[in-house]
């Protein structure tokens, strides 16, 4: 054997001629042995017009540096009868001590790799000229490496042989591996992802949908694929849609915008939409959108929206008694003043001993007293068309003191005496100034009509301002007969009114006001007698004073 041994190895630059190279990626494989090749002949050797081709020592030298390892086997038993540096450097093992050693001596312990099966792939590579597989070596230190190995039958001078090359492609395996774990991740991430994500290209035609994506819109993803995402938009949705599209790649700010889609249902949805430029491949550039389905955020937007419009008609409707109660106080004197003058003008008419001058003076002081009931009308008026449907940031005394001269109307009516303990300090909230000014008008209303059935010595109400922590208080008090008559403390919903010509709407506004308003309101006993209604709304801590 060690003669045959010493002949393979003299003759073993001929299988560079033969063999089939294990191909890097992107390189082409080599010529594959054929069953019944006997290796190159002297006369398959380079012709002159090829040029000098390296000599016999200069292929040896090639076989033995290569950096692919190479083993080469007797074609009948199997033995190892030479190998490369590469592949002793790759095992641990020196040239002689490789000859003896069978595949439990180098293969992994792993029934994958028993004895039987490395003979069967050589065995497969004498029958048909070449065989390919993945072998997990042993080194001599123990180390295990797993390698791409492909076994070519080669004919030599002395015989028949089976040459191995193998590489190490445990890093390569081991990065598929991640690369296949990552790639698993980011789908379940994409799966699990709340936003959808489409690339559309500058026309607006999609190119990349994720599952996501298509379920919130109500197609498959290939049915997206190629579909232009404007024309699947509401008419009112396209232009701002268009105008992301076409921004210059090179701003690579965010857009947001809202979009409303037109769902196969029939049941159109409403998306957030967050668009940037992205180019990540050459297939896979444009306006990535984001996509967040916020239907339900528009629906309640618009239900808040139409409750907000309820809540000004039914505060115009509140006020209109105010101004009806105001416009019957003010506009009595100058009416009457006006009238008087009026009379006292017309009697001189008569009088041929009046003077001009006399009717000159009734006239200008009726017309001025004519002039004031139309500046009351006219602020009264204001008073109830100003009621604003958005949110201010206003002081809760300020709300106070606007509504004082209704308050005091009231009051005087009724000869109840009102007390004022007001804080210092402005108390700034966020608030619906006029709406919340309703609320204050009727709270205080019910108080001064509960004191009107008490003797007159006794009516009496405070009104207090003050703040918390987190939040600005109004609290009206008074001395009436307190809260234990009230079925089941129904007080704020509309089902109570302890006036003979009250309908209970008006507790049941304020309740409404100062909830939409994000604050709450309650009524309590006081410890003496009477009951204090309160209302609590958030600081407008953003503001500064």
């Amino acid at each position: 054997m060690k003669s045959k041994g010493n002949t393979y190895a003299g003759n073993a630059v001929r299988a560079l001629k033969s063999c089939v190279p294990i191909s890097l990626p992107g390189e082409p494989a080599g010529r594959t042995a054929e069953p019944g090749d006997a290796g190159p002949s002297p006369s398959t050797q380079p012709g002159p017009s090829a040029g000098p081709g390296p000599a016999t020592e200069d292929y040896e030298r090639l076989v033995r540096s290569l950096s692919y390892c190479i083993l080469i086997h007797d074609a009948v038993t199997k033995d190892i009868l030479w190998a490369n540096q590469a592949a002793c450097d790759m095992l641990g093992f020196t040239l002689e001590e490789l000859k003896p050693l069978k595949a439990p001596d180098m293969s992994s312990a792993d029934s994958r790799f028993r004895r039987s099966v490395g003979v069967q792939w050589l065995q497969d590579a004498a029958d048909h000229g070449t065989s390919r597989t993945e072998w997990m070596y042993r080194s001599k230190t123990g180390r295990e490496f797993l390698t791409e190995a492909i076994a070519v039958r080669v004919g030599l001078t002395a015989g028949e042989a089976i040459m191995v090359q193998f590489r190490d492609i445990e890093k390569e395996e081991s990065l598929k591996s991640e690369l296949q774990r990552t790639e698993g991740r980011l789908q379940a991430f994409l799966r699990r992802m709340a936003e959808g994500i489409l690339v559309l290209d500058r026309d607006g035609r999609i190119t990349f949908a994720s599952g996501a994506a298509a379920g919130q819109l109500g197609y498959a993803v290939d049915e997206l694929l190629g579909e232009n995402f404007v024309d699947l938009c509401a008419a009112s949705s396209r232009p701002a849609l268009r105008k992301a599209l076409v921004r210059d790649p090179a701003d690579g700010s965010s857009l947001s915008l809202r979009v409303e889609v037109v769902h196969p249902d029939g049941a159109n949805k409403w998306f957030g939409v967050s668009c940037q430029h992205i180019a990540l491949e050459k297939d896979l550039r444009g306006a990535m959108l984001l996509l967040q389905d916020i239907t339900e955020q528009v629906v309640a937007e618009e239900e808040h929206r139409r409750d907000l419009e309820h809540l000004n008609y039914l505060g115009r409707y509140n006020a209109m008694g105010d101004m009806a109660m105001a416009i019957a106080h003010e506009l009595g004197q100058p009416l009457a003043a006006a009238t008087n003058f009026v009379e006292g003008v017309s009697r001189r008419v008569r009088d041929p001993e009046s003077s001009i001058k006399d009717l000159i003076y009734g006239l200008d002081n009726a017309r001025l007293q004519i002039d004031r009931a139309n500046q009351i009308v006219k602020s009264l008026r204001d008073f109830v068309v100003q009621l604003e449907h958005s949110e201010q940031v206003v002081d809760l005394n300020e709300i106070v003191r606007d509504c004082l001269y209704f308050i005091r109307l009231r009051a005087d009516q009724h000869e109840t005496e009102l007390q004022l303990v007001m804080s210092e300090n402005p108390i700034w909230i966020r608030c619906e100034k006029v709406l919340t000014g309703q609320v204050i008008l009727n709270l205080c209303h019910n108080a001064i009509d509960e004191m009107s059935g008490w003797p007159q010595r006794e009516r009496h109400v405070v009104i207090t301002t003050y703040t918390t922590e987190t939040a600005g208080v109004f609290r009206v008090a008074d001395r009436g007969k307190g809260l234990s008559h009230i079925p089941d403390g129904r007080i704020f919903d509309g089902a109570f009114t302890s006036k003979s010509t009250g309908s209970g709407i008006g507790l049941a506004l304020s309740h409404r006001i100062i909830t939409r308003q994000h604050g709450r309101i309650y009524a309590e006993e006081n410890e003496s007698r009477g009951a204090s209604f309160t209302f609590e709304l958030p600081l407008a801590t953003d503001f500064g004073a």
